[in-house]
């Protein structure tokens, strides 16, 4: 796995990367009520919004980590967005991406150096 400094996680599968929000942003948010989906075969370039998480709080962009196509969205979260605070890694996941360019998980932290980054917040 790798997160971002604004909170998003990726798992990578060959050229897929399967995209949510952290526990901490999920935990931050609140219990989330609305998923604002991307549409499956939109392409969006990295740091590009193509997500919005919304609760009783606010609502927040999440924005696309790596360059790429969507493959496949999470439909679960339609119904059941607070997948996403009950099961942020499993469950909650939002999109997958068909990334174009390996360069860009340069960016990303693996666990222990996203556990520093938090601890400093």
């Amino acid at each position: 796995m790798k997160y971002t400094k604004d909170h998003e996680w990726l798992k990578i599968e060959g050229d897929i990367a399967t995209i949510g929000i952290t526990e901490y942003a999920a935990e931050a948010l609140g219990e989330l009520v609305f998923v604002e989906l991307p549409k499956v075969g939109n392409n969006y370039k990295k740091h590009d919004a193509f997500a919005v998480v919304e609760s009783s709080k606010s609502a927040s962009d999440v924005y696309i980590p790596v360059s790429g196509q969507v493959v496949e969205i999470n439909e679960a979260l339609n119904s059941a967005p607070e997948l996403i605070n009950q099961s942020s890694y499993q469950d909650g996941w939002i999109a997958k991406v068909k990334f174009s360019d390996s360069a860009d998980l340069n960016e990303t932290m693996d666990e222990k150096s996203y556990k520093d980054f938090l601890s400093k917040l």
